[in-house]
């Protein structure tokens, strides 16, 4: 029996999603590789922890900022442009990141690359609304996650692993060209858009498409959600490489960055993030999700290193399955201006990572371990009581039959 030929729909849908997934995994890889050197930037500048963390929040920072302007300039630019010039722009930067000689020249090259990584986070999720039936965009926003999580874990591992034999500037260097390899892929294969029509209206119709947004009871709320999950996923992988590189575990690089493997649970939380939504209820996940991660917390208080590892795997599936279920909300919630809502909740997203993973350094510093997970379960609690006000602004049962 002759199997049955795939429509032009199915085909660019698959490169959709092959894309997107390249640019997730580019992104991400690039922003977080610098997690796990930060206790050799440490030794390497002589720095105190809370100020390694200036590696990753000085991009993490402009990041937000830069995905609210992104977001802005695609409603007349256009979407694939935009993301593709992010993409190439943000690894180049990278690359010369390996090559600066002092601390302040590296944190300089980070700023900039935090402000060209905005381009992708701030249009895929406002292209995916646009060019993906409704019913499919759950789905692939899952596929869209799973890549950043992806990106994430051969960033991390990959620059633990590399660390020791090449050094700090060598891990980045390969990660660099990673990024910019999926950043060609991404070029060649993403369709350009067949229902995006450019808006212009100058300053005053993005603030009103942001005022809008913001004043919405459901987006403001996931907005909260996303500020805080992300601030204590972020404060808690900063500092677990410097507790577990410290007695009584003394683990070496290649073990602290073969930690990050356990992205692999975020990728599968993500992947069926969709089905988890058809079945439970976006509400329910989006729960589901926070309360995975404060168990998680908490397992990592055992002083077992099995215990942290697992601790770890629960704490990256409940943080990735949240913001999967989130994000595809704020796509599906937002009244038109999509990439403004977009933006906004990646704006609190990036504001959360840099603020509250910096202050995460201070907790660590003063009270160790203990101290960075009572700080971090502090922030999933307060997620949680902002979910569950969900349910009064929800407005019911969404037009898919999916419970709030």
């Amino acid at each position: 029996m002759q199997a049955k030929a795939s429509s032009p729909s199915d085909s660019r849908s698959a490169r959709i999603t092959v894309a997107l997934f390249l640019a997730g995994f580019s992104t991400f890889s690039l922003l977080w590789c610098v997690q796990p050197l930060l206790p050799h930037l440490a030794e390497a500048f002589v720095l105190e922890p809370a100020t390694s963390a200036l590696a990753l929040s000085a991009a993490t920072a402009p990041l937000a900022v830069a995905i609210l302007a992104m977001g802005a300039l695609s409603e007349s630019v256009g979407r694939k442009r935009l993301m593709a010039l992010s993409l190439f722009s943000a690894a180049l930067l990278h690359l010369a990141g390996a090559l600066v000689p002092s601390w302040w020249g590296l944190v300089a090259v980070r700023f900039l690359e935090g402000i060209a990584l905005g381009g992708a986070p701030a249009v895929a999720m406002a292209y995916l609304a646009e060019e993906l039936p409704l019913e499919h965009i759950g789905g692939a926003m899952g596929r869209y996650i799973a890549g950043t999580a992806m990106g994430g874990m051969l960033g991390r591992v990959g620059a633990g692993a590399l660390v020791e034999p090449w050094g700090w500037r060598g891990a980045m260097g390969v990660i660099g060209a990673l990024g910019l390899m999926a950043a060609v892929g991404f070029a060649l294969l993403l369709p350009p858009s067949a229902h995006f029509r450019p808006r212009r209206g100058g300053r005053r119709l993005h603030l009103a498409a942001w005022r809008r947004h913001v004043r919405d009871p459901k987006l403001a709320r996931l907005f909260l959600v996303s500020f805080l999950a992300m601030g204590s996923f972020v404060s808690a992988y900063n500092y677990v490489g410097f507790y577990l590189s410290a007695p009584p575990y003394a683990l070496s690089a290649p073990w602290v960055g073969s930690l990050f493997l356990v992205y692999i649970f975020g990728v599968l939380a993500s992947s069926v993030a969709g089905r988890l939504i058809a079945r439970w209820g976006r509400l329910r996940s989006l729960m589901m999700g926070l309360a995975t991660m404060g168990s998680g917390l908490a397992l990592t208080l055992v002083p077992a290193l099995p215990a942290v590892v697992a601790g770890v795997a629960l704490v990256t599936m409940g943080f990735f399955g949240t913001h999967a279920v989130a994000s595809g909300w704020v796509g599906q919630a937002a009244r038109g201006a999509k990439a403004h809502a977009s933006a906004l909740y990646l704006f609190a997203y990036y504001v959360g990572a840099s603020a509250l993973g910096w202050l995460g350094g201070f907790v660590w510093a003063g009270q160790g371990w203990s101290g960075s997970v009572t700080f971090a379960l502090g922030l999933v609690g307060a997620a949680f009581l902002a979910a569950l006000t969900l349910r009064g602004a929800s407005g019911g049962r969404d037009r898919r039959g999916f419970g709030a």
